[in-house]
């Protein structure tokens, strides 16, 4: 059996859904009460009695046919009290609609009402997930449920990554949402080459497609860029039935082909992978390559000027630095450091100190790592000059970077044994915009800790 309560609430769903002239029929019925003439003084009393009988139409709807005590949806469904500041919004909110006129409700007047039985809404538990989120939004955004939108969003900002930020992109910009935009290019800038790389990224649109092309800060060789839009090309062909041809590549692309920066590439990308790709006519590849080598360049369709790509930020976690006569040795071993940061960033690769002996190489195996998880490593030389300056060190791609979680960074060197170190280490850094925070970790077997030792900096993008 259905209960009294699901009842009342299916009634005053049907209740809110009537035109207003049945709403109003009510007030009709009185007013017909008063227009008779003294000679149906009679009559006109015992309809005046008949209708004054009547109750309002929101109170037969709802009543129960039951024995029981008739209740109001106010007393089945009581409101509780809400704060301060919800409060007087709704009021004001009220008192506007009064001052003008306006007996309707805005279409948004849910957005006033922070709690659920204070916007008449039925819903369980949110539970959402990858698969169905972005139609859960699609029909928050439709039916007015900000609420419900938000969490939608929320869910999708906290899942957002390389993978899928070209798509969530596309979306942000249906559904109107400026935060989520802003946030999905915030991946795509720092972490360019895998979203370009991503199977998702073929899935855009074209409006997606050019904006991306068109991006000034995007984080990525050019070659990266054009091998992307072939890729998108040869779906958005199949999409469109047409064959998979050359031609139809190009003529899919139109003039988003002339954002890619084709004249910026190296010229070993250029002439072994544009170049040879067939997408460009004979007298745009001539041309390219009349760009590279000639002294008097020809005019290009193409964006000749290299893109401005993202600044690296470093983090320096050291007062000073110093060396001595015994210190510092690797031998195969670890050094490491925890660190946490207050929002979203992506870790670049980590600044090394070098020898303090003179100009020497090392050979340096990077790592992150979250809770025993290897999320990013590298093996890769470099050279230092024999100053106590620091020296980049790589990950193939940018490492991102969840807010308020402890990340492991670890590094095993191998070079000249004597090397510089750091000193007065500290708990807190403020970079920027970005608070970090470091504490000791128990893979370093090297000496490294917060007071002292390797890894004097992080770089990274935020």
């Amino acid at each position: 059996m259905v209960d009294d309560k699901e009842k009342n609430m299916k009634c005053l769903t049907f209740f809110l859904m009537l035109p207003e002239t049945v709403k109003n029929r009510s007030k009709k019925s009185s007013k017909k009460t008063n227009t008779g003439g003294g000679g149906g003084g009679s009559s006109s009393s015992s309809s005046s009695n008949s209708n004054s009988k009547l109750p309002p139409v929101c109170y037969e709807i709802i009543t129960l046919k039951t024995k029981k005590k008739k209740k109001m949806a106010a007393d089945i469904f009581p409101r509780k009290k809400p704060a301060n500041s919800s409060s007087t919004t709704v009021q004001q909110y009220h008192q506007q609609n009064l001052s003008n006129n306006n007996l309707i409700p805005a279409p948004n007047w849910q957005g006033l009402y922070p709690t659920i039985r204070e916007r008449y809404i039925y819903c369980d538990e949110i539970d959402l997930a990858a698969d169905t989120v972005l139609a859960t939004l699609y029909a928050a955004k439709k039916y007015i449920v900000p609420h419900l939108a938000r969490a939608c969003v929320n869910f999708l900002e906290t899942s957002l990554s390389a993978k899928n930020a070209c798509v969530l992109l596309s979306q942000s910009c249906l559904f109107e949402e400026p935060d989520l935009t802003q946030r999905c290019w915030e991946v795509i800038d720092a972490q360019a080459e895998l979203a370009l790389k991503s199977e998702g990224f073929c899935d855009i649109d074209f409006q997606t497609l050019e904006s991306i092309l068109r991006r000034e800060t995007l984080n990525a060789k050019e070659i990266v860029v054009f091998e992307a839009a072939l890729n998108w090309a040869e779906v958005e062909c199949q999409r469109q039935d047409l064959a998979l041809s050359i031609e139809n590549k190009r003529k899919v692309l139109g003039k988003a082909l002339y954002l890619i920066r084709i004249p910026t590439m190296a010229l070993d990308d250029f002439a072994n992978g544009a170049a040879q790709s067939g997408v460009l006519t004979l007298n745009e590849t001539n041309d390219i390559f009349l760009w590279y080598t000639a002294a008097k360049k020809p005019e290009l369709q193409f964006v000749s000027k290299a893109r401005k790509g993202l600044v690296p930020q470093r983090c320096h976690r050291f007062q000073s630095c110093a060396y001595r006569s015994n210190q510092w040795r690797y031998r195969g071993r670890c050094d490491s450091i925890q660190f946490a940061v207050d929002k979203r960033v992506f870790i670049a690769g980590f600044g090394l100190y070098g020898s303090s002996c003179g100009s020497a190489e090392y050979s340096a195996k990077i790592e992150l790592k979250r809770q025993g998880v290897v999320l990013g490593q590298n093996l890769s030389k470099y050279f230092s000059d024999g100053s106590s300056n620091t020296f980049p060190v790589w990950f193939e791609y940018p490492v991102q970077i969840e807010p308020d979680t402890f990340y492991t960074a670890s590094v095993i060197l191998d070079g000249n044994e004597l090397s510089y170190f750091g000193q007065e280490g500290m708990t807190e850094v403020q970079c920027g915009k970005v608070t970090v925070q470091f504490q000791c970790s128990s893979d370093s077997t090297n000496g490294t800790g917060v007071q002292g030792g390797q890894i004097p900096e992080l770089i990274f993008y935020a």
